[in-house]
């Protein structure tokens, strides 16, 4: 026998539908990411904008992302039961080398599916962060800047100071080519170019050319991105 309907029932449904709603609307506002339900399973996508920050804050009114932020929300998309795929967007200028580093490890030691897309930029430290996920792609007008680790501040001229910034170059130049197809001669060469940027050492490299030197992996937009991170899910679903 079927239970009569609740008068306020539909106003009920309708108001937690609203809710939810708001609560996504507010997350995206909040850390830039937003959980999608698709047919082969939910996807959390992650936007990577603005200037990575550190334990420095950036100057009032700049684009952020956050790495406070980030840390505990890739962790949480890793052990959630409900998360089935991460889509990284990213249109970063750069920022905190180790806050940008701790992220992009995080995201490459992620066992579920991770696809990154390069739109407007991923310019300095956000290089790592576009080569982290399992595959990555990039649009024929993003841009990427590889340039030499530069520090902001008081800088001691001894060789202490550059043996310092040797290292860094040193662990950023491994995890790009232990997370990408190019080689680190190239890498180093694209890195250390003085015949390109009028006022810097280094190289910018576009869509196109960052597929063809082995950076970034397809060359495509956030159809292609979709495609490829619901095949990584299927195929992890069969398994």
């Amino acid at each position: 026998m079927c239970e009569p309907t609740k008068p306020d029932q539909g106003r009920e449904d309708g108001q937690e539908q609203e809710q939810g709603l708001g609560q996504r609307q507010q997350q995206v506002v909040d850390m830039g990411s937003t959980t999608i339900e698709t047919g082969d399973g939910i996807i959390h996508t992650l936007t990577i904008v603005g200037q990575i920050e550190g334990h420095q804050e950036a100057a009032q009114g700049a684009k952020t992302t956050k790495y406070e932020h980030v840390l505990p929300l890739l962790t949480a998309v890793e052990e959630s039961g409900e998360v089935d795929g991460l889509l990284i967007l990213l249109n970063t200028v750069g920022g905190d080398i180790e806050a940008g580093l701790a992220i992009a490890e995080m995201i490459s030691g992620m066992r579920k599916p991770t696809v990154s897309l390069v739109l407007g930029g991923g310019h300095s430290i956000g290089v790592p962060l576009a080569v982290a996920a399992q595959e990555s792609f990039i649009v024929p007008s993003g841009a990427m800047t590889i340039h030499p680790v530069r520090l902001n501040g008081l800088v001691i001229g001894v060789s202490q100071t550059f043996h310092y910034f040797e290292r860094i170059q040193d662990r950023i130049c491994d995890f790009v080519t232990r997370n990408s197809r190019i080689s680190r001669k190239d890498f180093e060469g694209l890195m250390l170019n003085t015949g390109e940027m009028a006022a810097d050492v280094g190289s910018v490299v576009y869509g196109e050319e960052a597929v063809r030197v082995g950076l970034i992996d397809h060359l495509g937009g956030l159809g292609d991105a979709l495609d490829c991170l619901h095949r990584r899910m299927q195929a992890l679903k069969k398994r």
